[in-house]
């Protein structure tokens, strides 16, 4: 039968106690997962962690990793990499296109230094354009855009559809906000990134890279995953698809955590997400000036009353978990399919 709401949100032992509002940074991990975890962990503990039996398990426990992140992002497993972060997806991407100082990235000027980082390490002239300008910042020059999905400051979606169909350049779409929360579509894309412990609420050090044609990518950072098989000098033949890209092991408790957390997610997520970012956006414009535009999903992000710093500390101490956007003078709230009405009262009260 499918989840209800009361279902889904009591699974997160965490929204017993805390108006939990903050999946943008780390999602709420729910009982299952933790559960796998642990499980995993206490096989590992009497039984070891080595030996054929143990890595064909733990291998597949990759390929079905793989297949489920697939799922979430609607494109062949194939084409998925398993990753730690979002930024290490950057940086593989990045360091794999082989760019010059001639060559150009546009990027837009809400961006979160994962992507930053990864773009000034790649030797590319780097070109920040306001977000609703980038297409227009586009040259004969620009190899990449690379821009997020949602950026993680404004809450507001930079079109990354409208930006590659309007442009036909390769794009790089950092999905650190966006997977998990609206449905995506990476196929529209040349690579998109995503962290798994956000929105999708899994373990620590996970994440994903989908890459449109792998043949075309260079393997800057091999890992072993990176080879079918190799000679003496490390010469190699590089595995198919984009499993070539693979960062390292993940251990079989990181993995089961994953799965369980990926399995959990109910289909109605991504309208109840939707529904109460608008319900929370609505109910802070009456007191607040939210910067966050209309009919967006997840993050809500607003200017308070005073030093941004000094409220979200204020709010924790009520229970009330949100975090302030550094420099900016803003407050960033994360709706998420647990989300409840009573979690936006008790921030709301809170704010006084």
């Amino acid at each position: 039968m499918p989840l209800t709401f009361d279902e889904a949100r009591a699974a997160f032992p965490v929204l017993e106690h805390f108006a939990y509002l903050n999946a943008g940074t780390n999602g709420p991990l729910a009982r299952p997962t933790v559960e796998a975890i642990v499980a995993e962990q206490l096989i590992d503990l009497t039984q070891g962690r080595g030996g054929e039996p143990y890595f064909s398990r733990v291998l597949g426990m990759r390929d079905e990793a793989r297949a489920r992140l697939a799922a979430v992002l609607s494109v062949a497993p194939e084409h998925v990499a398993l990753t730690r972060s979002t930024t290490e997806s950057c940086n593989i991407v990045l360091a794999g296109l082989d760019l010059r100082p001639d060559d150009e990235i546009v990027t837009s000027d809400v961006e979160h230094f994962g992507l930053l980082g990864a773009l000034q390490a790649s030797g590319a002239r780097v070109v920040a354009a306001p977000a609703d300008k980038i297409v227009e910042a586009v040259t004969d020059r620009t190899r990449l855009i690379a821009i997020s999905h949602i950026s993680w400051v404004t809450g507001d979606s930079l079109e990354p559809e409208r930006v590659k169909d309007e442009t036909g350049r390769p794009i790089l779409v950092d999905g650190a906000q966006s997977a998990g929360t609206i449905p995506v579509d990476a196929g529209k894309f040349d690579f998109y990134a995503v962290s798994c412990q956000k929105w999708l609420c899994g373990p620590d050090g996970t994440g994903t890279l989908f890459v449109a044609e792998p043949d075309r990518l260079g393997i800057a950072f091999p890992s072993y995953f990176a080879q079918a098989e190799h000679q003496p000098d490390g010469s190699y033949v590089p595995r198919e698809g984009a499993q070539r890209f693979d960062s390292g092991w993940m251990g079989g408790p990181t993995l089961a955590g994953l799965k369980a957390a990926l399995d959990l997610a109910p289909d109605w997520r991504f309208e109840r997400s939707a529904e109460m970012a608008a319900r929370c956006r609505e109910a802070l414009a009456e007191r607040f000036e939210v910067i966050t535009k209309p009919s967006q999903a997840g993050l809500v992000s607003f200017r308070p009353n005073g030093d941004p710093a000094e409220v979200v500390e204020h709010l924790r101490e009520q229970d009330v978990i949100v975090r302030e956007i550094p420099a900016k003078n803003l407050i960033r709230v994360s709706c998420g399919y647990w989300t409840s009405e009573e979690d936006l009262d008790r921030m709301l009260t809170a704010l006084g």
